[in-house]
């Protein structure tokens, strides 16, 4: 898996989608809402999910990119997983590229968005949160009690949800 950074200026969702360079058939290309990713872990846990789920016959979307989303956001509705997605306006977008030639499909998205650039396995913040803490909160609906429970790991917390989609099927 790689991560692509950068800022994306979004007319329509669906052309902006639509017009990401996708490398291949073998190749998933998922943008993100910077705001709402708790660590290169959390879109990692959902990049194995999601190919274990397609594995088993298990997944819920016909498209790996879209059941990558699904596990990202620990939702099994679509509609609800967009909340993650990128909307229209300007906004700092974190973008996943697995599986087939992801080298070339990564830097192919860095120059899609302008000032792309493909993250090194530690930055930005290693495993920590990417985006907003208050943002990934509300989204995953994390408490006060909860966070305090896993010691204030919230990238912790985010990994599990993904995890208990699994659980929930």
């Amino acid at each position: 898996m790689r991560l692509v950074a950068g800022t994306a200026a979004v007319d329509d969702v669906e052309s902006f989608v639509a017009d990401l360079p996708g490398g291949g058939p073998e190749t998933a290309v998922q943008a993100f809402d910077a705001a709402y990713v708790a660590g290169r872990a959390h879109l990692a846990a959902a990049v194995e999910h999601a190919d274990r789920a397609f594995d088993r016959g298990e997944n819920v979307a016909s498209d790996r990119a879209v059941e990558i989303l699904l596990y990202a956001a620990g939702r099994r509705q679509i509609r609800e997983a967009l909340g993650m997605g990128v909307v229209a306006g300007e906004q700092p977008v974190v973008v996943v590229v697995a599986g087939g030639d992801e080298a070339e499909a990564a830097a192919d998205v860095a120059a899609f968005l302008g000032d792309g650039r493909v993250l090194e396995e530690d930055e930005p913040g290693g495993d920590g949160v990417y985006g907003d803490s208050e943002t990934i909160r509300e989204f995953f609906d994390v408490s006060d009690a909860e966070l305090a429970a896993a010691a204030g790991d919230l990238a912790g917390v985010v990994r599990e949800r993904v995890a208990l989609l699994d659980v929930e099927k």
